[in-house]
């Protein structure tokens, strides 16, 4: 039988009331120093705020760093999971301030698992102090990337290094400056069984042969850290920039990969929370016919539905993260999967109401709901779209054993 949720224990609840006193005392308060700074004249589109940078010391500080990491935090996934929720009510700020965001949190969290004591000292220590930023390269243009076993970078022994040629795109984090390695996945040998043909391979920014082309905006908007096309042509690295087992990149993709989603997954559900807010303050605060949004009918409706949506995606959120906290990555994927799909459906849909309700406004940068569905509109596709893991989902119902073996019926 089922047992439920364990309680969390004294350290979790701590850390939560502190993250909350973070966002609400530091976080909220600094929203409007990272508007005016990327407004700003005069400075470099890239060049990231200094704003991050007091918020980071801050939250090190508190004791508010590395909080994903279950070796470094001592939180279980279910534990980190509330905390990951409220840094998603500021996506811009919250994760970065704690070294919680993405690409980087896959990264380590791969580097830890399979990196040698070499790329631990040069690569995770650095990432997990906050140092710099790195940037995941697996998704290519000419191929369908949701199938990784499609990806056609090749990276090819000559001596005691690897010569890389390929093109990769949508490569989160690579237009950030302070972004100085890449994990980057081709084919190391066509001849090998499908899903050992690709390894992966730890790449320096500042490699020659590595250019980045230009970056992709989302729904018309440039995120700051930028979604990038880059070349490799004759790139060189060492053999022992090898991550993991040549031949194992597709097993180190799944391993990076489930967390990453659950994550995502994880602070979407604070950004729902967010829009839900913002339409009730603004249905409370409007006028319309005589009365306030609020009364109308609708708009309570409305409401209503977005919080009893928001609630059942974190009841699966949360299912899936005790899973992997008592049963595995690998054993929680069916999971992992279906959370990977309903939350970002849910928070788009919590958005767009609230959108709605905010009538042009909303549409706008007069408030941050814009910005929210473009993000969380992407989630839809990125780390795996929706088709994917619902084709996943599908297969696994059924293959699965039944719950019950029901009498037969004979044909109505």
């Amino acid at each position: 039988m089922y047992p439920g949720f364990p309680a969390p224990s004294d350290k979790a609840v701590r850390t939560y009331d502190e993250l909350k006193a973070f966002m609400q005392d530091e976080v909220f308060p600094a929203e409007a120093s990272l508007e005016g700074h990327w407004t700003s004249p005069g400075l470099e589109d890239r060049d990231p705020p200094p704003v991050l940078e007091e918020l980071k010391a801050k939250a090190k500080q508190r004791g508010l760093w590395n909080l994903f990491l279950p070796h470094e935090s001592g939180l279980t996934q279910l534990e980190y999971a509330p905390m990951a929720e409220l840094m998603g009510w500021c996506l811009e700020l919250a994760p970065e301030a704690t070294n919680c965001s993405a690409p980087d949190t896959g990264n380590m969290e791969l580097i830890h698992l399979v990196g040698t004591d070499e790329q631990k000292k040069q690569w995770l220590e650095p990432l997990m102090n906050g140092d710099f930023r790195s940037a995941f390269a697996m998704t290519e243009p000419a191929v369908a990337s949701s199938d990784a076993t499609n990806i056609e970078t090749r990276m090819v022994r000559d001596g005691d290094e690897y010569v890389i040629n390929g093109r990769k795109w949508w490569i989160s984090g690579a237009a950030d400056p302070r972004c100085q390695v890449l994990v980057v996945m081709g084919k190391t040998d066509l001849d090998a069984p499908i899903h050992r043909q690709q390894s992966m391979i730890l790449v320096p920014m500042d490699t020659p042969g590595v250019t980045v082309v230009r970056d992709y905006p989302v729904f018309g908007r440039n995120d700051h850290h930028g979604h990038c096309l880059i070349e490799f042509t004759d790139v060189r690295v060492p053999l022992a920039n090898l991550l993991g087992e040549e031949g194992g990149g597709f097993a180190n993709a799944q391993a990076r990969l489930g967390p990453g989603r659950i994550h995502h997954v994880m602070r979407a559900l604070g950004a729902g929370e967010r829009a839900l807010q913002l339409m009730v303050e603004r249905s409370t605060s409007r006028t319309a016919f005589g009365k306030t949004l609020a009364e109308q009918s609708a708009t309570r409706e409305r409401i209503a539905e977005s919080r009893v949506e928001l609630e059942a995606a974190r009841a699966l959120c949360h299912r899936a993260a005790y899973a992997v906290d008592s049963e595995g990555n690998k054993a929680a994927r069916h999971l992992i999967a279906a959370a990977k799909v309903m939350v970002p459906r849910t928070v788009v849909g919590v958005i767009d109401r609230a959108i709605q309700i905010h009538g042009a406004a909303g549409i706008s940068d007069a408030t941050p709901l814009s910005k929210l569905y473009g993000w969380h509109r992407a989630m839809r596709l990125f780390d795996g779209p929706d088709e994917v893991h619902l084709a996943s989902l599908g297969r696994h119902e059924l293959t699965r054993e039944p719950t019950f073996r029901l009498p037969q019926r004979s044909n109505p």
